[in-house]
């Protein structure tokens, strides 16, 4: 529960309230009320006494909506200020921990893990332009927001936004508490590789190439993906599912880990060196105490919200801005359908096996999966030997996609191509004067497919980040609403990353092969963002859990899920498959937003069948960061919902049949 109660008694909130609405009249009624309430729950001994508190509230109120439109627009322009000098900073600091430039320093993680935001919210409370802000832009809950939509105009909803700045006053020393625990957690896995190349089997023999390195668990999964119809495919894939359960369990000898020197074999957990077994110990359960590290911090800032005070609410009600009980019901409705079964039979059918775990990925729906993964690597490579060609590449991609010239040229140019020592992510800008950037993986030898597909959907990211930053009205409209939509306009990229370059699909029945293929990845992406959801539900009834003891409760709510939503259809039990995604550790809850994004992206592909690709992408995304339901009523006349998803599959099924 919140700890602090308003320095300001009620009374003084009740008698300043009056003194304006007498002087301002009922119509200003609203405003006057919510402005002095939420300054004085965050208004502190420090900041003045009672007198003074009213004397703020009575000097500083605006009423003339003239006068408040300029304080608006001064403060947004220098907000945009502001935030794209911060952003600047940040990318700078962090330019050896995410590129792919040279040695990483152990400064550089002193450096890293710095960030300029953490002294805003008391900087600004302590020359009182929060206060000034928060007075005359007052906080709406998102079931406020929910039922004032229909009533705002577009400056009604960029004066909300606004609100949304300064809703907590969390101190800067806990705010870089939770910077230094989130950098830390993302170190840990950007540098989390398996040399696939020196895993053994029982038969003492290696699988894969020699110098494959796979970032867990990206690589690892999408390796798996790509082994389907081979002839060795099936061993390949059950040996990088136990590297994943030794992972999961902590089982995973800590030797082998980012280190090509040793030679294991995941089934019997030995490891060797120079042809003699040595011993091994397992990773401490460091994987865990990264998760520990940032509950802890973020359950120091809970105190300072005045409503969202939970790690859990925060992501959900602000971030997000669907209720969790909202994505919960959406997600199990989803993952307990008739039509679970019926795709899994189809599945079996096409692979003419039972299903394994892993098979959660499977990717016999994609076009790509007929296409030999040498042919593929190929073509990246030889078109992408440098971030340079990347860059090159943009322009034309857009064209591609429908884009103008004139428009494709402009999104390009606001677009920066680096080399990842990760992955790859995109950052987006927050000035109109900068560019948002995207970070690739690209080998000595070129680009291979698996970083092309990943940099198509990144790519994705920095066209919706320009357009929702250059094409609002309003600068505090910028973006989208939460990061679920702008995973949606990436997975409509990443989804057309063979048809740039240039394999054409000769499937006749590839839309309903698209149909089956969303179906599975939303079950797939479901049932970890469950376990994501539990490990947090989990941590704060159990503050005070140990990294063992949340590595034991991770396994079982992952199995659960699993016996719950998965065994029906997969028919084996206690498989713990569905904890080992990295961005439980990394990026703690943001695993529905994936759900959410192919949610959308299904209902936006559906709407923009016999529309103008770009055009429509172009208006939909300069909508701006409105609330969820209303963004998608706007851009596709409809609210957010699986049955479209469900329908569709339906129709696949038939046909395929």
């Amino acid at each position: 529960m919140n700890e602090f109660k308003s320095f300001i008694a009620e009374s003084t909130v009740q008698q300043t309230i009056d003194s304006l609405q007498a002087k301002y009249g009922e119509a200003q009624n609203d405003r006057i009320t919510r402005g002095v309430k939420n300054t004085a729950f965050l208004w502190r001994d420090a900041d003045g006494n009672a007198s003074e508190f009213s004397e703020f509230c009575l000097n500083n109120f605006i009423s003339d909506t003239n006068e408040l439109d300029k304080l608006f627009r001064r403060i947004s322009g220098n907000f945009e200020i502001l935030f794209g000098n911060f952003n600047a900073i940040s990318v700078g600091l962090r330019r050896p921990l995410d590129l792919d430039i040279g040695e990483v320093l152990p400064v550089d993680e002193l450096f890293g893990s710095y960030s300029p935001y953490v002294h805003l919210n008391e900087d600004f409370f302590g020359n009182r332009i929060a206060f000034l802000m928060i007075l005359n832009f007052p906080y709406y809950t998102l079931k406020e927001k929910t039922e004032l939509e229909n009533n705002w105009t577009r400056k009604d909803w960029a004066y909300a936004r606004m609100g949304d700045v300064f809703d907590s006053r969390v101190p800067s020393d806990v705010n870089q508490l939770i910077a230094n625990a989130s950098n830390q957690s993302g170190i840990y896995i950007s540098d989390y590789n398996i040399y696939a190349g020196k895993l053994l089997n029982n038969e003492g023999k290696t699988l894969f190439p020699p110098d494959m390195k796979l970032l867990s668990h990206w690589n690892i999964r999408d390796e798996i993906k790509s082994n389907y119809g081979k002839p060795d495919g099936l061993q390949k894939q059950q040996m990088l599912y136990e590297v994943m359960k030794r992972i999961v369990k902590q089982e995973i000898p800590e030797k082998v880990i980012n280190d090509s020197g040793y030679l294991w074999n995941p089934y019997t957990n030995k490891v060797s060196q120079n042809d003699t077994e040595i011993q091994a110990e397992p990773e401490p359960n460091t994987r865990y105490a990264r998760i520990l590290d940032y509950f802890h911090a973020q359950q120091k800032a809970d105190a300072y919200y005045p409503q969202l005070n939970t790690y859990i609410s925060r992501c959900f009600e602000s971030d997000m801005e669907i209720p969790l009980e909202d994505v919960e019901q959406l997600f199990t409705s989803y993952l307990s359908s008739q039509e679970v079964q019926k795709v899994a039979a189809l599945i079996r059918k096409r692979l003419g096996r039972n299903l394994e775990p892993f098979d959660i990925w499977y990717d016999g729906f994609k076009t790509r999966t007929s296409i030999p993964a040498e042919t593929l690597d190929n073509a990246t490579r030889s078109r992408y030997p440098n971030p340079e060609a990347v860059q090159k590449d943009l322009a034309p991609m857009l064209v591609k996609l429908g884009f103008t010239p004139e428009n494709a040229a402009s999104i390009a140019s606001r677009v920066q191509v680096d080399p990842a020592r990760g992955s790859g992510h995109a950052w987006g800008a927050e000035a109109k004067d900068q560019k948002s950037l995207l970070r690739t993986r690209i080998f000595s030898n070129g680009m291979d497919y698996k970083g092309y597909n990943i940099a198509v959907h990144e790519f994705g990211h920095n066209v919706e980040q320009t357009i929702s930053l250059h094409g609002v009205d309003y600068y505090m409209l910028r973006g989208v609403p939460n990061t679920a939509f702008t995973e949606a306009f990436a997975f409509m990229f990443q989804k057309n990353d063979l048809a740039l370059l240039g394999f054409k699909d000769k499937d006749a029945n590839q839309e309903y092969l698209n149909y089956l293929d969303n179906f599975w990845q939303l079950y797939e992406i479901m049932g970890v963002s469950l376990v994501d959801i539990g490990t947090w539900k989990w941590l704060y009834a159990n503050p005070g859990a140990s990294a063992e003891q949340l590595k034991d409760a991770v396994n079982t709510i992952a199995k659960d899920i699993w016996n719950k939503y998965y065994a029906p259809a997969f028919g084996m039990k206690d498989e713990p498959v569905l904890a080992i995604y990295s961005h439980m550790i990394d990026v703690p809850l943001y695993l529905p937003n994936y759900a959410y994004g192919h949610i959308i992206e299904f209902q936006l592909a559906e709407y923009l069948k016999d529309k103008a690709f770009a055009a429509e992408l172009n208006r939909i995304y300069s909508q701006g960061n409105l609330i969820p339901q209303q963004w998608m009523e706007g851009a596709v006349g409809s609210r957010i919902s699986v049955q479209p998803v469900l329908n569709a599959v339906n129709l696949a099924l038939d046909k395929m049949q």
